[in-house]
């Protein structure tokens, strides 16, 4: 009988070592479970030794001989009456574990320091909290801070890291002006810097304050376990989501909570928009879903407005059907994709008259990611030409059906110059870097649930799908695998992930045969090239009888 190999979990080496860390940490907390008493007993044995031998030092040397016969007359009585040396050693064990107790002061309530801070944060609530009308208030100048504060936490700088607050039931909890404003003063006097989590609840008239860990920076980019049609746009807290995927954090695995993005025919959002500053990540973002797009069999389309080059390395990849950088190139690209969505709705429309499925070339996701198309739109008004954006239209209306699904990225410095379909049909919303509410709130439609800090890493911000709730994010770090600057691991985790290079589309080269840095060395295709199982491009779309189809 063939032996069945042991699954690939098992036989991992990182998580076997996991695995033996944790059993260890386990038998070493039961063995001081079960060995408490004994260690209990050897800790006071070593204090009254300790204790007897500095008495012995302390006693002067003419009066040591009559203190070791008065020893030695004792321990002859107690062995000469009955049960004498177990009453004895059942003294001294007790006596042993009297001294040995753990005598760890036990904390009943906050310190001076901390009673200080509560107390200020007390003061500082009370013109928000009190009316003049108010009989009996909870919260007046000079009251007792602990009627209406409970639950409270702090860190080792003694700092409030959790807080419960009893408010008065006639505080207009429900609008959001009143809201923010406590939130607002709750940051400002807890400590700068952090990120609180508010949770009103306004049957009981309580408001938690918390201060949430910081999301994870080192996953890379990562085959990530999901199914067609997912996406992963980041990972969020752990109380927001109820599914988590394994994950390489720095090359320990973990599982952490993502936020999913599902798009095709079903979808409620079908497309995206990502909102950012310079370096906020918006193009790591672009540059993860392109990946997992490639990986699970769809076509992407690139037009980047900026032309830094940062998607040379998708040039000529297998299922990238062009990377445009120039507005000829992009009204081009854009006008195919509008056909193209055009011959996919006629097409299956005709298939399911006829009572057939629809054509396979339908079916393949077909993924159009613009990064900053204002500058492109900019470019095409300077030279007489039109918008490229405005060729969008089709797709974002008609792109769930045909499964085409639009990820546009822009700055909050250009976001007037966006068409409003793009703005009506992208459910899908991220914002990206240090923002103001304000800001988060117009492109989110509502306000975090947190407090955003002005210091945060590439690729954090905050996501919203739909009209569901605002979720923290972190997107896995995807950099371009040509900029040395970026850490090398990612770098690499991103080529791995790359697909292979179609027959003859080598891409540029530099003198020692490395892939060139300067994508500007090869200029870049006005049309999609074919594919194999893609759908076809701008200038050899198939011509059948029942679905024709024109060459832009």
């Amino acid at each position: 009988m063939a032996r069945r190999p042991l699954p690939r979990i098992l036989s991992s080496g990182t998580t076997s070592l996991a695995r033996g860390r944790d059993l260890a940490r386990t038998a070493a907390d039961s063995a001081t479970d079960v060995l408490h008493p004994l260690l209990t007993i050897g800790r006071g044995l070593r204090i009254l030794a300790s204790a007897g031998r500095r008495t012995w030092a302390e006693t002067p040397k003419d009066k040591r001989g009559p203190a070791l016969f008065l020893g030695a007359a004792c321990v002859l009585v107690v062995a000469l009456v009955p049960y004498g040396p177990l009453l004895a050693l059942i003294t001294l064990m007790a006596a042993a574990a009297w001294q040995g107790r753990d005598r760890t002061p036990v904390k009943t309530g906050p310190s001076d320091a901390e009673t200080e801070r509560l107390g200020s944060l007390y003061e500082a609530l009370v013109p928000y909290f009190s009316v003049p009308e108010d009989p009996n208030p909870l919260f007046a100048h000079g009251g007792e801070w602990d009627k209406a504060f409970s639950g409270y936490e702090f860190d080792e700088a003694g700092r409030v890291t959790r807080l419960r607050i009893h408010y008065p039931a006639y505080f207009t909890d429900g609008e959001a002006a009143s809201r923010a404003r406590i939130e607002t003063l709750l940051h400002a006097k807890s400590g700068r810097g952090r990120e609180y989590l508010f949770e009103w609840d306004e049957e009981g008239n309580q408001l938690d304050l918390s201060v949430l860990a910081a999301l994870p920076t080192g996953i890379a980019a990562q085959p990530f376990v999901t199914s067609p049609g997912e996406t992963v746009l980041g990972f969020t807290d752990a109380g927001n989501v109820r599914r988590t995927l394994p994950v390489l954090d720095g090359g320990e695995p973990r599982d952490v909570p993502p936020v999913l993005w599902r798009t095709g025919p079903r979808s409620t959002e079908p497309h995206l928009l990502a909102v950012g500053l310079p370096g906020s990540g918006t193009s790591t973002l672009l540059r993860s879903i392109a990946l997992q797009a490639l990986r699970h069999g769809g076509d992407v389309l690139v037009v980047e407005g900026g032309g830094s080059g940062e998607y040379a390395c998708l040039t000529g990849r297998t299922g990238v059907l062009a990377v445009e950088c120039g507005p000829t190139g992009a009204l081009n690209t854009l006008e195919w994709a509008a056909q193209e969505t055009e011959r996919r709705l006629v097409a299956t429309h005709r298939a399911r008259e006829s009572g057939h499925p629809a054509p396979d070339d339908t079916r393949r996701p077909l993924w159009i990611l613009l990064d900053r198309p204002s500058v492109l739109a900019h470019l095409a008004a300077a030279d007489g030409r039109p918008d490229p954006l405005a060729q969008l239209q089709v797709p974002l209306r008609h792109g769930r059906a045909a499964h085409i699904t639009v990820v546009v990225a822009e700055q909050f410095d250009h976001l007037e110059l966006l068409h409003d379909a793009v703005w009506q049909h992208t459910r899908a919303r991220v914002v990206l870097g240090p923002a103001a509410i304000q800001q988060i709130t117009d492109v989110l439609g509502l306000p975090p649930h947190t407090t955003p800090t002005s210091q945060v890493p590439p690729g954090r911000g905050y996501a919203r799908l739909g009209t569901g709730p605002v979720h923290r994010l972190q997107v896995p770090a995807t950099p371009d695998p040509y900029d040395d600057a970026t850490h090398p691991g990612f770098r690499q985790a991103v080529l791995e992930l790359l697909p292979e290079r179609r027959p003859g589309q080598d891409g540029p080269r530099n003198a020692a045969g490395a892939p060139d840095r300067t994508p500007a060395a090869k200029p870049l295709q006005a049309h999609p090239p074919a594919q194999a199982q893609g759908p076809a491009a701008p200038s050899e779309v198939p011509q059948t009888p029942e679905v024709p189809a024109e060459t832009p």
